[in-house]
Parts: structure tokens; sequence; C-alpha cells
């Protein structure tokens, strides 16, 4: 049976379009807001939810997601109260959920346990940032009963072996990262994406997203030269952090979907 992940990309291929994923964390500024915001994600149209689960020493995320993890560790948010947040979304969210995670959150609940909770939660897939494609045998196989995607990372530098590994371990689809370093919204995109996006291809079938400093409709459409989606984060991130406390905040988050697919409306860079 495919899962929710698989349907929505093969969707996407049949009617020739990119994909969009979008990244928030957990939380931030609060649960509450987390609920709404992902809520208006999906009827935006975003093709795919990334949350979040905000984590003390972050080592990958830019300064933009630090923050967030912050805001949303001072206002409480854990592992399994983003569990319960998507679990409380679920029954009227139509995109796949894919929860971002550190390795040590996990590990403390539990693998067996988190799966679990995963997927009576509604989760469709999990990506682990630190957990090396070396020692991810059990963690793929403990998602895989538990019916959820393990998802993993590639960068410009891994290794054709390494691609291979995350190919057949992999579900859902492969995130590949279009820069090393940490993430952060950045106004041009980097060299050698379509480079790496070609050695994924000759060795999987498996959807490709691209992620790591897309903010403008004109990254999303050098993305949709080679890839199958593009995943905006820290550009959303700031967005958020900056109408926290705003009525408007749904408003501005429809806007920007709607400019990043479209580029409709007002452009978040003044364009």
């Amino acid at each position: 049976m495919s899962s929710r992940i698989s349907r929505v990309f093969s969707d996407l291929r049949k009617k020739g379009e990119l994909g969009l994923v979008t990244y928030v964390t957990a939380g931030d500024p609060n649960l509450s807001r987390s609920a709404d915001i992902l809520k208006t994600l999906d009827q935006a149209g975003a093709d795919v939810l990334e949350v979040g689960v905000p984590f003390s020493d972050p080592l990958a995320d830019g300064p933009v997601i630090q923050r967030a993890s912050e805001r949303a560790l001072a206002s409480g948010t854990t592992l399994t109260q983003t569990l319960e947040l998507i679990k409380r979304v679920r029954a009227v969210v139509q995109a796949p959920i894919v929860v971002f995670s550190y390795a040590n959150p996990i590990l403390r609940i539990g693998l067996e346990s988190f799966a679990a909770n995963a997927s009576e939660a509604g989760v469709d897939g999990v990506l682990v940032l630190d957990l090396p494609i070396e020692e991810a045998g059990t963690f793929r196989h403990t998602l895989v009963e538990a019916g959820i995607d393990p998802i993993f990372l590639l960068s410009p530098t891994t290794t054709d072996l390494r691609i291979r590994q995350a190919a057949e371990l992999g579900r859902g689809f492969l995130y590949g990262i279009s820069r090393l370093g940490v993430t952060g919204a950045r106004s041009e995109m980097a060299t050698g994406v379509r480079g790496m996006v070609r050695r994924i291809r000759s060795v999987t079938s498996l959807p490709i997203a691209v992620g790591f400093g897309l903010s403008h409709p004109k990254h999303l459409q050098e993305i949709g030269k080679c890839a199958d989606a593009a995943v905006v984060g820290s550009a959303l991130v700031e967005l958020i952090a900056q109408q926290a406390d705003s009525e408007d905040l749904t408003t501005v988050i429809e806007d920007f979907i709607a400019w990043l697919k479209g580029g409709k409306g007002e452009g978040m860079d003044g364009s």
C-alpha cells in the first residue's frame, strides 16, 4: 500500500508540477498558533508539511531556526507535545506530515514508543537530522513496521555509496540539501544543485526534494528544472517570528505561499 507521501508525489508528477514542502518549528510561537499555522499551510497549498521538534543544540540549523527552537522550548514544547499537536490537526490537514528531529529526543522516548506514538498521531514520515546512514537499519525497520516513511538527508558531498544506501533505506522522498553549512534563507541559489540531483536520480526513482536557502519564486523555478519539490523553511520561520503577535499571521502566511507558488500577490522582498 502506498503512503500518503508517495501518493502526493505521484499526483504531482502526473500533473507535471513542482511540489512545495514547508518547514515550521512546533511550538513557535506557541502550540496553539502552531496548529493554526499548519492548517493554514495546508489550505494555502503546501504539498508536504515538515514539523520540526525543538531541540536545545540544533547543530544543522541556522540562527533563524535556532531562535524558533529557543522560543518553542521556552513555551515548554517537547517531542511528545509535537506529536500531540500533529494528532490534533491531522483530521483537518490533507497534506502529509513529516517530523524533523534530532536523535536525542527520540532516543529519550525510545524508538519503538516513538514510532507507535507517531503512527497514532498520523505522522507520515520522519527525518532524523543527525542519524548516520550506517546506523539507520533499526530506525528504518521500526518506522516501516509502524507505517511511517523513513526519509534521509543528502548533501552535495555525499558519496555515491551513501546515496545508494539512502535510496535503498528511504521511502516517500529523499531530501537533498543545496549547500553545505546551516539552514538559512539566501538571495542566490547554490551552484551544483543540478549535479547533486543528477547523481541521486542515477540510483533511484524516489522523488527528490531540495532545500536549504530557498526563499523566492525564482528559487523554486530553478529547483523545478531538476527536482520534484522545493523545501522552504527559514524564510517561513522568519515570517512567523515577525508576525507572531499579529492577528494577520495566517493571512500573511497564505500570501507568502501564493507568492512562492506562482509569484502572485505582493512579493515578500518588496517585488
